[in-house]
């Protein structure tokens, strides 16, 4: 007798007597319980009673994206219980997750709980979790998986104590299974259960919680804890959580109490009341304001410079930097000038690259042509001392430059530039003119 098995090609059929032993390659027991299956030309062996319950997809209660059935001989943990899966069959995210399971886990019944016992099977671990006595809170120091606060008596835990996993209630029921248009990322966030630690990407510590959220095509990895502070879209909230920082914002209350009128870092204006204002309250980051309302629109990403200034192809990303850096002196990418201590930059996420741009310049669109270059050119007001590649003159304000080359041209040497052009700081057209000011708008002083 023969059996159609569904990750490949060919059929299976019952071994008689079988007495070689070995271990099933869907569960990974021993092969003790006939009948059995297999293929001697592959040496692929399994239980009936696992080809009767394998199924090509299923949605796990552990998992929001559906799981297909796959077969791989290297050995992983399963994010589910966090053991060794040492049978080559398993369940993988369908979609762009790294999740994989067991196939014992992936097809787990949900337990159905009495009242009584006020046991709650929850997403964020694989065993039931119960509530949590006040003895045990006074006797041992709990501390919530989620938030990362001590549980106390005066709040209702629930925890796992062969896995020593504990939640407070209000963030067992307010942990989503996904973030969705979050400040923090512009990414769907989904929670995942992991056995390994990881660092975050929001605040840069090493996370041992064996939960997260996190979005793989762009290798973003957030701590839980954020997902519960409010964003700067909440109307009420006096304290804030904004992928600019690494830190928690608080609101201001009174500005009065700062002798020196701080100045936003990312728009460099001052913060006066009665704008909305957050401030990063630690000591060591007491320079950090922030407007609501820069807050609201500045984003994650910059929009318009791509791959002309930087190796995206590679996997390099740009996104928001909370300055000053304190491993070294950094400079802009594009205008060569260095950055001011206290204000925001896109900078790249490899350590090793040291491609960082000004806020305003990240809105810089390549648009001129060279003949016979393979790359736009892009207009910058000012920038640090350079010189001319096509008359060898220094230059510091209204430069050409390729980015992706590191070439410099006077607008005025560049023979198809554009004779006139239009400016934000002047009502009519600019006509394109050897200057009579040549010297001064070169001077040391205007650099």
């Amino acid at each position: 007798m023969e059996i159609e098995y569904i990750l490949d090609d060919h059929r299976l059929s019952v071994i008689e007597n079988w007495t070689t032993g070995g271990s099933c390659h869907a569960c990974g027991d021993l092969l003790d319980r006939p009948p059995i299956y297999g293929c001697n030309l592959c040496t692929f062996f399994v239980h009936k009673s696992c080809l009767d319950r394998l199924k090509p997809e299923v949605q796990s209660f552990f998992h929001p994206c559906p799981l297909e059935l796959y077969c791989n001989f290297y050995g992983f943990r399963c994010n589910a219980c966090f053991g060794e899966i040492s049978s080559s069959h398993r369940y993988r995210c369908k979609l762009s997750c790294t999740f994989i399971m067991h196939v014992e886990c992936a097809l787990k019944p949900m337990v159905e709980y009495s009242d009584e016992e006020h046991t709650i099977q929850h997403f964020t671990h694989f065993h039931p979790l119960k509530p949590v006595v006040d003895s045990t809170l006074q006797k041992h120091e709990v501390v919530c998986a989620i938030c990362e606060k001590l549980c106390s008596s005066s709040s209702s835990t629930y925890g796992c104590t062969e896995c020593k996993f504990f939640l407070h209630k209000s963030c067992m029921t307010s942990i989503p299974r996904q973030l969705i248009n979050h400040l923090i990322h512009p990414c769907t966030l989904l929670f995942l259960t992991n056995p390994n630690s990881f660092r975050c990407d929001k605040c840069g510590e090493d996370v041992f919680s064996r939960i997260q959220f996190s979005y793989r095509p762009c290798y973003f990895d957030l701590h839980a804890k954020w997902a519960l502070l409010p964003t700067v879209d909440s109307e009420d909230a006096k304290e804030i959580q904004h992928f600019s920082h690494p830190h928690p914002l608080a609101l201001i209350e009174n500005h009065k109490d700062f002798n020196n009128e701080p100045r936003c870092v990312a728009c460099v204006e001052t913060c006066l009341a009665p704008t909305p204002t957050f401030r990063c309250s630690r000591r060591s980051c007491n320079h950090f304001f922030l407007h609501k309302s820069c807050a609201l629109k500045l984003p994650y990403l910059p929009t318009s410079i791509q791959s002309p200034c930087h190796d995206y192809p590679a996997g390099h990303q740009l996104t928001i930097t909370s300055l000053p850096y304190n491993d070294e002196i950094r400079t802009c990418s594009a205008c060569r000038r260095g950055f001011d201590s206290s204000f925001m930059a896109y900078s790249c996420r490899e350590d090793d690259c040291g491609f960082n741009l000004h806020l305003d310049c990240s809105k810089l669109e390549p648009s001129f042509v060279l003949d016979g270059h393979d790359h736009f050119l892009t207009l910058i007001e000012k920038v640090a001392a350079m010189t001319c590649h096509f008359c060898g003159a220094n230059c510091c304000n209204f430069i050409l430059r390729c980015l992706e080359c590191d070439i410099n041209i006077h607008i005025q040497c560049l023979p198809s530039a554009p004779k006139t052009i239009s400016h934000k700081s002047h009502l009519h057209p600019l006509l394109l003119t050897k200057s009579t000011l040549e010297y001064e708008l070169n001077s040391k002083e205007e650099a």
